[in-house]
């Protein structure tokens, strides 16, 4: 398997604060990987190392196959870490020209990327008046001019209000299922990460303390709400796998493959469906349960 990322045995230590602690992780190609953990848990020190921003107190790094730091691997490359910064008498036009010329880029798709990034009306503006979701926009926008293999980002929706986060959402899948972009993000919002990620990591003080796919993350201690009537008949068909729910509602601690099925078993039955939904399997749960915050719930 391809690696966009790896990491093994990574410390990195601040005096008696260690921002890593022995990590080891592989972040394969395609799609989106999301790294969550609380605040210190070691998500922008990890960014930072595998760029070569920072040096690791132990262990190392690798970024499509190549050591942290490398020219060649770096220009393969885009990354926006923590608030992004711009010049402030410039207009986004006029930075993503500057970044296109630095970078050695003849023709880049500037209007495009703007376009893409919903900047394309406020392209002329100067930055110093931007908000900062328009900056965070602003900063994907020079990320992508390379057009990269790779993409880390930290916080990609800070600062956005709802519209602008569904908009992220859907350039970031489009990015990954359109263009191939291998999309690595750190985020606090959770219900988002949920959405829009493939598969996660969860550090707590450093260490990686769950990985794995979203969705068969979430399923687990997932069950059926169904609310119905009558009721008994339901738990009835349900067996050990039904726990009543009030007088008129009950779980059904079953796999989603089942559910077509019972639903079917049910309707056959003369039973009655207001409603069926699925409770618990967000990530929320998982993550507070890996972090040992449960208790915050």
């Amino acid at each position: 398997m391809s690696f966009a990322l790896e990491a093994v045995d990574v410390g990195k230590a601040y005096g008696t604060v260690k921002a890593l602690d022995g990590l080891t992780l592989n972040i394969p190609r395609g799609g989106i990987f999301g790294i969550l953990g609380p605040n210190g848990a070691g998500k922008s020190t990890l960014f930072r190392i595998v760029l070569g921003l920072v040096r690791p107190t132990t262990g190392e790094t690798r970024l499509l196959g190549a050591p942290a730091g490398d020219i060649k691997a770096l220009r393969r490359i885009g990354a926006v870490i923590e608030t992004p910064r711009f010049l402030p008498w410039l207009t986004a036009r006029d930075t993503l020209t500057m970044l296109a010329l630095e970078s050695g880029l003849k023709t880049p798709d500037i209007d495009g990327w703007l376009q893409r990034v919903g900047l394309t009306e406020a392209a002329d503006r100067k930055v110093n008046g931007y908000s900062v979701g328009m900056k965070q926009r602003l900063a994907l926008a020079a990320a992508l001019l390379t057009r990269p293999e790779v993409l880390i980002l930290d916080e990609p929706t800070s600062g956005m209000d709802p519209a602008g986060i569904l908009e992220m959402r859907a350039l970031m899948r489009e990015l990954a299922d359109r263009d191939g972009v291998t999309i690595i993000l750190a985020s606090h919002q959770l219900d988002e990460v949920q959405r829009v990620c493939d598969s996660v990591a969860i550090l707590d003080r450093g260490k990686l303390v769950k990985d794995g796919r979203v969705d068969q993350m979430t399923a687990v201690n997932e069950r059926l709400r169904l609310q119905a009537s009558p009721r008994d008949t339901v738990l009835e068909l349900l067996g050990a796998k039904g726990v009543a729910d009030g007088a008129d509602a009950a779980f059904a601690a079953i796999p989603r493959a089942e559910a077509p099925a019972l639903i079917a078993a049910l309707v056959k039955a003369k039973v009655d469906i207001t409603e069926a939904r699925w409770i618990g399997g967000d990530l929320e749960t998982v993550f507070l349960d890996s972090t040992g915050d449960a208790d915050a719930r």
